[in-house]
């Protein structure tokens, strides 16, 4: 959990002595080589670990859209959308950076979670909306990763299932529901990890495994134009014709849902900034730690969707891996699987913590003896503490959202669908808002007014790209029975 922070790290901090009870129940405790300004563990993270925490949560299943998504929009409008939501998002993010602490940067109080944040700084209903947005965003985007590993190993076995059976792939019908199972088990495993502070291993590992997919299908891209010897697309994209003028209108509207959720991490900033240490000030490190990662995340993004529009053309798929079918270079695709599975173990992580740390936050502070722990002694290994409350919990979480990701399993709609639910509220509304009122803006100020502008036409932008989403999922439903792996 992230407000229960590392309880079991730095256990030769443990012996020293308490002087008073601190905020949430958590002992406060003075020693400043153990403890930090707020009586919790030191923080250890740095711009590296910060980088790859948002990495992690940003370089996600959704670069695998990016060629189909530029598809509907064509070659002015495509990257041109993608380029703006990453100046959007950076943009935004270093006024999130400045909420990490109120009064003053250096030393005012900690807002250790997006909702303490605006419960701090915004108050009153605004503190229900954000939390409804927020957790219905990282319970989303679980389901969603769910998906898209499933996707993946259904897809290796595929190639191997292909290349026994070489007289056609008729025989090579392979369900996901298997690999979602799979995958949900995995997840019971990882979700035990404390908290933010205790999983920045996984971060790394799943930022290279990131690097590893995009680099893999950025080859492939171009291995493709190289043996067409063309470059396909057009300006505009799909034309009329090919699809109805209705179809390209909701086509469009739901690649802008794709590249909003390929650009979504604003609602794990802070619970990623609570992990940094000082000096240098949190901010300081977050701001430079978004800038590199956003480049990084900006580069690739346009790489691999351009690359892939130029391969593929008005067809690109919605998965860019599964559009080279079963190519010579097999072993690579399946690399790059298995890379995008390995990632997503990481990335589900990274979007589930907040949320367990929330749920059990609060059931703490009902039930004050629901946190008690109890050693598992792991031989070779230093013993650890496990919470009852959490080991269950966490593992309904898994459990719940495997069975909707069984339900639902439409990879490019509801990618859509999360990317629109989030992008407005989380990465502009609430951070322009609370920038606002922490550096105050007077009112119809240009300041003002520009910073309400970007708000409303990010809104716009939002219900377009969730009508687009919510009509895929709608036409999808129409063909697709519950629980069939035939989808």
């Amino acid at each position: 959990m992230v407000e229960y922070a590392s309880r079991t790290n730095l256990s030769y901090c443990r012996d020293y002595d308490i002087e008073e009870d601190s905020m949430d129940g958590m002992p406060l405790k003075s020693d400043p080589e153990c403890y930090d300004d707020d009586g919790r563990l030191k923080r250890t993270g740095t711009i590296w670990t910060t980088s790859s925490h948002i990495i992690t949560a940003v370089v996600g299943s959704g670069v695998l859209s990016l060629a189909w998504a530029i598809a509907q929009m064509g070659w002015i409008a495509g990257p041109a959308v993608m380029i703006l939501f990453s100046i959007v998002t950076l943009y935004t993010s270093s006024f999130l950076a400045d909420c990490y602490r109120t009064g003053d940067p250096i030393f005012g109080k900690r807002n250790y979670t997006f909702m303490d944040a605006v419960s701090t700084i915004l108050g009153g209903y605004s503190v229900t909306f954000c939390g409804i947005v927020q957790y219905l965003n990282l319970f989303g985007s679980a389901i969603g990763y769910t998906i898209a590993a499933s996707l993946s190993m259904k897809a290796i076995q595929r190639s191997h299932c292909i290349i026994q059976f070489s007289d056609g792939e008729n025989q090579c019908h392979i369900p996901s529901i298997p690999y979602m199972i799979g995958f949900g088990a995995v997840q019971i495993f990882f979700s035990q990890i404390p908290d933010f502070h205790n999983m920045w291993w996984l971060s790394i590992v799943a930022s290279v495994m990131s690097f590893t997919y995009s680099i893999i299908g950025l080859v492939l891209g171009v291995t493709k134009i190289a043996e067409t010897g063309t470059f396909k697309g057009s300006l505009t994209g799909i034309s009329i014709g090919t699809v109805t003028e209705a179809q390209k209108v909701w086509g469009v509207f739901q690649a802008l849902g794709n590249i909003a959720f390929a650009y979504s991490y604003s609602f794990v900033l802070l619970e990623i900034q609570d992990t940094i240490k000082s000096p240098p000030s949190e901010v300081k490190t977050m701001k430079k730690a978004a800038k590199l990662s956003i480049a990084v995340t900006t580069t690739f993004y346009m790489l691999c969707g351009c690359v892939g529009y130029a391969a593929f053309g008005d067809s690109a798929p919605g998965n860019l891996l599964a559009g080279f079918g079963f190519h010579k270079l097999y072993w690579l695709i399946d690399i790059a699987n298995a890379a995008i599975v390995i990632h997503l173990v990481g990335a589900y992580q990274v979007y589930a913590q907040p949320l367990f740390a929330f749920v059990e936050k609060e059931a703490a502070k009902r039930w004050p003896k629901i946190d008690k722990e109890f050693q598992i002694s792991i031989p070779g290994l230093q013993s650890y503490n496990q919470n009852v409350f959490s080991l269950v919990w966490r593992t309904v979480f898994v459990i719940i959202t495997t069975v909707i990701s069984m339900l639902l399993p439409f990879f490019n709609d509801i990618l859509g669908v999360i990317g629109a639910l989030g992008f407005w509220p989380l990465t502009v509304y609430f951070p322009v808002e609370m920038y606002i009122l922490q550096k105050r803006i007077p009112k119809w100020s240009m300041r003002w007014i520009s910073l309400e502008l970007l708000s409303v036409v990010c809104l716009i932008v939002t219900i377009a790209a969730g009508l687009g989403s919510m009509v895929g999922v709608l036409l999808d439903l129409q063909k697709y029975k519950p629980f069939s792996s035939d989808y």
